[in-house]
């Protein structure tokens, strides 16, 4: 085996590149520590695998000589999350060389100390990493996969902070976010369970209009009564605590602009309706 940890989780991703059941196979294998035996590490691949058993069931993790081929974009975005934690994993095994990028050490600090915060800021550091390195593949993503895109984006960062800033998540209900938010529970599938919000085939055929017509209710309450009205101090934050101040050109006035027009910002605008200003009164951003 190589010395270098860096080199080694890279062969790894490479054997795996085209074939999501492998590459689903090897995320697992990283929550098993180097020696196949990690007890406090193996309940936070619940919300790892999950995301990635839809990425796969979309076919966005494809090869791109598929029929019909995966997405260069979530091709490139996953093989960096992997290569990340697998680099970690190596480490703590014993391997050493240079860290390759700055979210292998927050992958350091969670096997180290496997907390709902810990894995939040490795697991979107590396997110949060491959959506700015890899900007110039989502622009040619069709108009309702990058508008999803950003959705996303924007669930995972406020997932994190319902653990790590839940006064900003949830303001009064802030007692709520350790719950809401633990990857290793089920409710935070809520937020994470990304299947009722996106579509089910890629790429996804027709219109943006028709899918923000039947986007599910309880997804569209949870964007546009809770996430939206904090939009702007999320990102701020998440660029903080991630230390990925790119993070904030991602976003303008409150509206997500990664790969997506701030002209084009009127889908952002919350529907009509009570519940949604319900919601935003109830959980309005404190501290």
């Amino acid at each position: 085996m190589p010395d270098d940890a860096a080199e080694w989780a890279a062969a790894q991703v490479d054997a795996v590149r085209d074939d999501p059941r492998q590459r689903i196979a090897l995320l697992a294998r990283t929550y098993r520590g180097p020696f196949g035996e990690a007890p406090r590490h193996l309940p936070f691949r619940r919300a790892a695998l999950s995301f990635m058993r839809w990425q796969a069931t979309r076919g966005v993790l494809n090869p791109l000589t598929a029929d019909p081929p995966g997405s260069r974009w979530w091709r490139a975005v996953n093989e960096g999350l992997l290569r990340d934690g697998c680099e970690a994993m190596a480490r703590s095994g014993g391997m050493g060389g240079a860290v390759s990028s700055p979210a292998v050490a927050l992958w350091d600090a969670f096997i180290a100390d496997p907390t709902a915060r810990t894995w939040y800021r490795a697991h979107n550091a590396s997110i949060v990493a491959g959506y700015l390195e890899h900007r110039d593949l989502a622009e040619p993503e069709t108009g309702p996969e990058r508008f999803f895109l950003n959705v996303v984006l924007l669930r995972v960062l406020y997932t994190h902070a319902l653990v790590a800033a839940p006064r900003l998540a949830l303001g009064p209900l802030s007692v709520l976010g350790a719950v809401l938010g633990d990857p290793r529970l089920g409710a935070a599938g809520v937020f994470l369970s990304l299947r009722r919000v996106l579509p089910d085939r890629y790429p996804p055929p027709g219109e943006l209009r028709g899918y923000l017509d039947r986007e599910n209710r309880l997804s569209r309450l949870v964007d546009y009564g809770v996430i939206q009205p904090r939009l702007q101090r999320l990102y701020d934050w998440s660029a903080r605590e991630l230390d990925q101040p790119g993070l904030c050109d991602l976003v303008r006035d409150g509206n997500p602009t990664y790969a997506w027009s701030y002209t084009d910002r009127h889908v952002w605008s919350p529907p009509a309706g009570p519940l949604p200003r319900l919601l935003t009164r109830l959980t309005a951003p404190r501290g």
